[in-house]
């Protein structure tokens, strides 16, 4: 029987670089919400009562940037100057120039050397999709985001109300032949007040957090540790600056596959690193569920300004019912692959960004998130007969 150990993190909402993501995203889904061919990509950066955001934009609306970046941090619960960091006294920068003219030919149709809409950056994108879970997606990473959301959840809810923003899970499980069995180590960081001893938040975070995701996972042998140091009072973007797309494997798949390094928040859907990441994970996802493969991951590659991908690329893993060449030229021919196709196919002009800013873009089957789709799960099994 061959073991191994494998590890993944999530963060909270109130996670510095999340409440980056968070803003970006927001300010994204207005501009999209006014001019659905809007494009932009939008950095901010947090530190001690201070929001920088940079980029450019390109759109026929009008947003109030500042504004909502005080709203978002609001909501995520940074409304109390006390506890470092607050969304009414943060000082605010913008610093947003227009799209280069350069790009925007590339990627505008009939414009540009190639008459198409092509990719707004060359890149390389990843998808993944795995039998582990009922969503197709590996437990330690998916466990790891329903562990984080929790930690938000009893901190809203008042179950826990000496909880702060601020937070983190790692979580370490046990597989046995490629599957999980248990989870052996759990970290778990909370940001809380000063006036609750460490006693207590090991209890009440084991019994509240942990146990009621982590279930059957749990034995006698599971590790904990919560806040490890012993006191995590101060926390978010005073403790710890926060940048936009700087927790890209929180993002995708913890650490399993592989991942070609662009991340997704203030991106609009003419970039790649954003569309084409989800048109992968959705094909990857079909795959599996067709049952085509067990494992399955997708790589495309692009090409600044031109609409076809230089490459695809599936790599099941040797789990394929189909060997791999045959898999490339079915996703081909049955999935769109142009940055047009992409955006059409998924339905992407849409203010649906900020939630895919916390706990994953991945995984979570909610109906805005089109890429999480089963729906060729019967044009694929056809290549199985």
């Amino acid at each position: 029987m061959l073991k191994h150990i494998f590890t993944s993190e999530s963060v909270t909402e109130g996670h510095p670089d999340k409440i980056a993501d968070q803003i970006s995203d927001a300010i994204l889904d207005e501009l999209i919400r006014q001019d659905k061919f809007s494009h932009a990509g939008i950095e901010t950066l947090l530190s001690t009562g201070l929001v920088v955001i940079a980029g450019q934009i390109r759109t026929k609306g009008y947003v109030d940037i500042a504004k909502i970046a005080r709203q978002t941090i609001k909501e995520i619960g940074y409304n109390n100057g006390n506890i470092g960091f607050s969304a009414d006294d943060c000082g605010v920068i913008v610093a947003i120039d227009e799209q280069s003219p350069d790009i925007a030919q590339g990627v505008d149709k009939n414009k540009g050397k190639y008459k198409k809409q092509g990719a707004g950056d060359q890149g390389l994108m990843f998808g993944y999709a795995c039998r582990e879970t009922r969503e197709l997606m590996p437990l330690s990473i998916l466990m790891s985001h329903k562990m984080a959301a929790r930690l938000a959840a009893v901190r809203k809810n008042k179950t826990l109300p000496y909880l702060r923003p601020d937070g983190k899970i790692e979580l370490a499980v046990e597989y046995e032949n490629t599957k999980p069995k248990r989870l052996d180590t759990i970290v778990v960081a909370a940001q809380h007040n000063e006036k609750i001893s460490l006693q207590k938040i090991q209890a009440d975070i084991i019994k509240y957090v942990v146990k009621p995701v982590a279930g059957k996972y749990l034995d006698d042998k599971t590790k904990f540790f919560v806040n490890a140091t012993g006191r995590f009072v101060k926390g978010g973007p005073p403790a710890d600056t926060g940048l936009t797309g700087r927790k890209i494997i929180v993002d995708t798949y913890g650490g399993h596959g592989a991942h070609g390094g662009g991340c997704f928040s203030g991106k609009d859907p003419s970039k790649v690193d954003r569309s084409a990441s989800y048109m992968a994970r959705y094909i990857a996802k079909n795959m599996v569920a067709a049952g085509l493969a067990d494992r399955c991951e997708i790589q495309i590659a692009y090409v600044i300004g031109v609409a076809e991908p230089v490459s695809v690329l599936v790599d099941t893993k040797g789990t394929g019912k189909i060997n791999d060449e045959k898999l490339e030229k079915i996703v081909r021919q049955e999935f769109p692959l142009t940055p047009e196709g992409i955006i059409n196919h998924l339905r992407l002009l849409r203010p649906i960004y900020k939630k895919t800013a916390t706990y994953g873009h991945f995984g979570r089957e909610l109906p805005e998130f089109t890429w999480e789709k089963k729906d060729k799960i019967a044009i694929l099994k056809k290549y199985l007969r």
